[in-house]
């Protein structure tokens, strides 16, 4: 059994994250999204076929030929002509069935073994409002009737999740897909050409299913997977009076210094050094070669590689990029005093994030002056800096 996994596009809705990296590269709980969702498909299938394009050199380091037991063969989608154009690149890889799944999305092993009984199907989950969705329309035996994206009328609950059984057959019918409106190769195009053909399954999903499409997801993907975590890992120093409340991991050749109060779970990478007297909050992730500065406070954030938190700074519900300085007293402010969901910036739009609580998403390589503040759900572009005492409450863009 092969995987096909769409990883070309450029995933605008995460800048300013994706600047700099592909979206399957970001990091969650210390793990990339391909290799979370790789570890699902382990075992299921022996190949996976990764569809590439933005940045893909980046994937190709990272994973290489094989990752654990899976092979990985590349298929580059060298125009972004849209998903069903995506699916197409692997053609010429594909013996015959096969799972395709987008991905920046993480699905759940159980529900991909039982989407592998059927020659045709795909994953479903029910949706209070699936109005932001595909929704497939089915039958008693949940066989596919129609497929209507974001409908404008109630049709149903069942929302496309994105993940699908095929077969060869189904290149076929993408090589005779009519454009969409946005001239491109819609992949549910074919999908509802096929099941006007065959049949066509939905298997509504019993695990998880964890969307990244924004950058504040991310948070909501590490939370719950690092609450699954029940193992200590400690290959670095701790110091005397380091007190210690839940799970912790911490890689080789870090120290956490005296006075430090770290409330699991927390992960911290290599070669870092924490404290004196930090406290360091669940659900909290450090990458390789942090420093965190005395008296600084981390709650449920996302710190990546090779970065400087100087002391007397908060992060709260915040992701930070790659090479991130951030000057003493640096703060986020991550709730509205209103106490309504947190709106933020997306392509010029404000997007209610449904969030009570979150702070800045900063890009990679930014540096801030001492004492800079951010309002919450603001965004600074990668290589951004700031000035000393200022308060950030508009994006800091190119």
């Amino acid at each position: 059994m092969q995987a096909v996994i769409l990883v070309a596009g450029k995933s605008t809705r995460t800048y300013p994250l994706t600047l700099t990296r592909p979206k399957p590269l970001l990091s969650i709980g210390g793990t990339t999204i391909i290799e979370h969702l790789l570890k699902q498909l382990e075992g299921l299938v022996e190949e996976v076929v990764l569809i590439v394009g933005y940045r893909k050199e980046m994937i190709q380091q990272r994973l290489g030929t094989n990752w654990n037991s899976l092979k990985i063969t590349y298929c580059e989608q060298k125009e972004q002509k849209g998903t069903g154009h995506a699916v197409l690149q692997a053609k010429p890889s594909i013996k015959d069935q096969f799972i395709a799944m987008n991905g920046d999305d993480i699905y759940d092993r159980i529900d991909i073994e039982q989407l592998l009984k059927f020659k045709y199907a795909a994953l479903v989950r029910y949706e209070d409002d699936p109005s932001q969705f595909g929704v497939f329309h089915v039958d008693e035996q949940n066989r596919v009737l129609n497929l209507i994206e974001k409908p404008k009328q109630f049709v149903g609950n069942l929302a496309n999740v994105g993940c699908y059984k095929f077969d060869r057959t189904i290149f076929d019918i993408l090589e005779n897909t009519a454009l969409s409106e946005r001239g491109e190769i819609e992949i549910t195009s074919a999908v509802l050409s096929l099941a006007r053909k065959e049949d066509f399954y939905v298997q509504p999903i019993k695990g998880f299913w964890l969307s990244n499409g924004f950058p504040w997801e991310l948070l909501n993907s590490q939370s719950f997977f690092m609450k699954q975590e029940n193992q200590k890992e400690i290959r670095g120093i701790i110091e005397n009076n380091v007190h210690i409340k839940g799970t912790l991991s911490i890689g080789e050749n870090s120290t956490i210094k005296s006075g430090v109060y770290i409330e699991g779970p927390v992960i911290i990478g290599k070669n870092c050094n924490i404290g004196p007297n930090c406290y360091i909050r669940g659900c909290t992730s450090i990458g390789d070669n942090c420093t965190i500065g005395q008296s600084v406070e981390i709650k449920n954030s996302i710190i990546m590689d090779n970065t400087n938190i100087c002391h007397l700074s908060y992060i709260g519900d915040s992701v930070i990029g790659e090479g991130v300085n951030l000057a003493v007293g640096f703060i986020t402010a991550n709730v509205r005093h209103d106490n309504k969901n947190v709106m933020s910036m997306i392509k010029g739009k404000l997007f209610d994030t449904k969030m009570k609580k979150l702070g800045a998403i900063i890009g990679d390589g930014v540096k801030t002056g001492a004492n800079t503040t951010t309002y919450p759900g603001r965004k600074i572009w990668p290589k951004k800096q700031t000035s000393i005492g200022q308060i950030i409450k508009n994006d800091i863009m190119d």
